[in-house]
């Protein structure tokens, strides 16, 4: 380090800083504690039957009238809950079409995969069903809840009470509820009468708690299938098939000359196969193409028997289901040829 004038003008600050805080520290350590905060140590440390620990740790602040309001927004069916205000058809009109038609579509009926707010009606019991506020909520306090609680989507509860009341009344008129020239209010929000209000009811059902099965749970020939969802829901032959692999007795099910009686190849073949050959997905030919499976079938049984046990291409092994027997993907394969050429398949006996 340089020894100029300048160099030890600059140490000399330094130097001092650090003989000052030696000085200080030497202080501090012979003089006792300061107690200028004794009686809060006292308070804190020890217990007291006082049930108000607020006070005791002055954590937090009393809850005002004020604030729970603020949370306290809730409304009922029975319009408890409602602050006072008005917004008409015509007024709501204006507002949805500036803070709502861009997601849910200039008359409710949904831009994209945004909710749809109208239309509907007489879809429950459809297989997908669409439920609006016309088709499916029961009751119009709901509506002004969910507005006021979470609209618009990008600036949640930033509508005026009166904006709330008018955006409601259009969404009630575009589900052909009130008519153009309805004016909602706090009084006449309840007495509104939703198409599905009887659409719901209380489960009095009680609770059960099933013991867990892990194997012969149930006889699934027993079990009847009263609505099935294509591709979601197992057919009935295939629960009669499961019941039967599962109970280590598939033999009669082997039979291949006819496509409903080899039960335990069709269960397999919807279980690891289907959705690939069923759609032609990655190449792989369509059950029931004759065309894309001649020169397969050419090629013999225990070829493809080979390939889908072990894999061909992009076809993972057993369909990427490796726990399934290689017996039962022999029987889906016997399966799949049986429906796509006009010969039936030899049975392989294996």
């Amino acid at each position: 380090m340089s020894n100029s004038p300048k160099s030890r003008t600059l140490q000399l600050p330094f130097i001092c800083t650090i003989i000052l805080l030696v000085s200080a520290c030497e202080q501090s350590s012979q003089q006792p504690p300061s107690h200028a905060n004794d009686s809060k140590v006292d308070e804190i440390s020890e217990p007291t039957n006082d049930s108000n620990m607020v006070n005791r740790f002055e954590i937090g602040e009393e809850l005002t009238e004020q604030v729970l309001k603020g949370w306290d927004i809730d409304v009922r069916p029975d319009g408890m809950g409602l602050p006072k205000g008005s917004g008409s058809v015509e007024q709501g009109e204006i507002i949805y079409d500036d803070k709502c038609a861009s997601c849910h579509g200039s008359f409710g009926e949904g831009e994209g995969r945004w909710p749809v707010l109208a239309g509907g009606v007489g879809s429950l019991t459809d297989e997908r069903p669409t439920k609006t506020v016309g088709s499916y909520w029961p009751y119009a306090s709901t509506l002004w809840d969910y507005i006021n609680r979470a609209m618009p989507f990008t600036a949640p509860q930033s509508l005026e009470t009166d904006e709330v009341y008018a955006l409601t009344a259009y969404v009630l008129n575009l589900n052909d509820i009130v008519d153009s020239s309805f004016v909602l209010t706090q009084q006449n929000l309840a007495k509104i009468e939703m198409p599905n209000r009887d659409g719901f009811y209380a489960d009095t059902r009680p609770d059960t708690l099933n013991p867990r099965c892990m194997s012969n749970c149930t006889n699934l020939s027993q079990v009847t299938i009263k609505q099935a969802i294509s591709g979601i829901t197992p057919e009935q032959t295939d629960l009669m098939a499961q019941q039967t692999i599962v109970n280590g007795s598939s033999d009669e099910l082997l039979v291949i000359d006819d496509e409903n009686t080899n039960l335990v190849g069709k269960a397999t073949y919807t279980q690891a196969c289907a959705s690939c050959h069923d759609n032609g997905l990655a190449g792989a030919p369509v059950t029931g193409n004759k065309q894309q499976w001649l020169s397969r079938i050419a090629g013999g049984t225990e070829l493809l028997y080979r390939h889908a046990i072990e894999g061909f291409n992009a076809m993972p092994a057993k369909g990427g289901q490796t726990a399934i027997k290689d017996e039962n993907i022999r029987n889906a394969v016997d399966y799949m040829v049986l429906l796509s050429s006009e010969i039936p398949p030899q049975n392989s006996n294996n």
